[in-house]
């Protein structure tokens, strides 16, 4: 048995963001960040989705600041574009891996705790169980 194919519960937390890291950048496929696949498929934290426009709008104030009539749509496609330059200016695979080092709009991995991260793959090996039966 492969260490991605051991039971996520007794993974190490390292491993278990090796895992989503891998997974979530192949869906991504770097055509977008993992916020945004995240947000349109209602998978692991559900990306800009789990914010009300209220708070996104606080999150990417910066943004709203030089549009104030910015639609939610357009603020997550340039929060979107800012998430992936951000992965590039930090070298790293991933919008949580950048966000882990900047802090500022979430705190990436940092924000989950263990057993969140092992339901997150859980439920992304469910997701992709169930796209293969059929």
């Amino acid at each position: 048995m492969s260490k991605l194919q051991e039971n996520p519960k007794v993974m190490s937390r390292e491993t278990l963001i090796a895992a989503l890291r891998s997974d979530l950048a192949r869906r991504a496929n770097g055509e977008m960040s993992i916020c945004r696949l995240a947000a349109e498929r209602g998978i692991f934290c559900k990306g800009m989705r789990r914010y009300s426009d209220e708070e996104l709008r606080d999150r990417y104030s910066w943004i709203v600041s030089r549009n104030r009539d910015i639609s939610r749509e357009q603020l997550e496609e340039v929060a979107d574009r800012w998430q992936m330059a951000r992965q590039d200016v930090d070298n790293v695979p991933t919008s949580c891996d950048a966000q882990q080092i900047e802090h500022d709009t979430c705190g990436g991995w940092d924000d989950f705790t263990d057993e969140d991260l092992s339901c997150f793959l859980s439920e992304l090996r469910t997701s992709d169980d169930r796209h293969t039966a059929v």
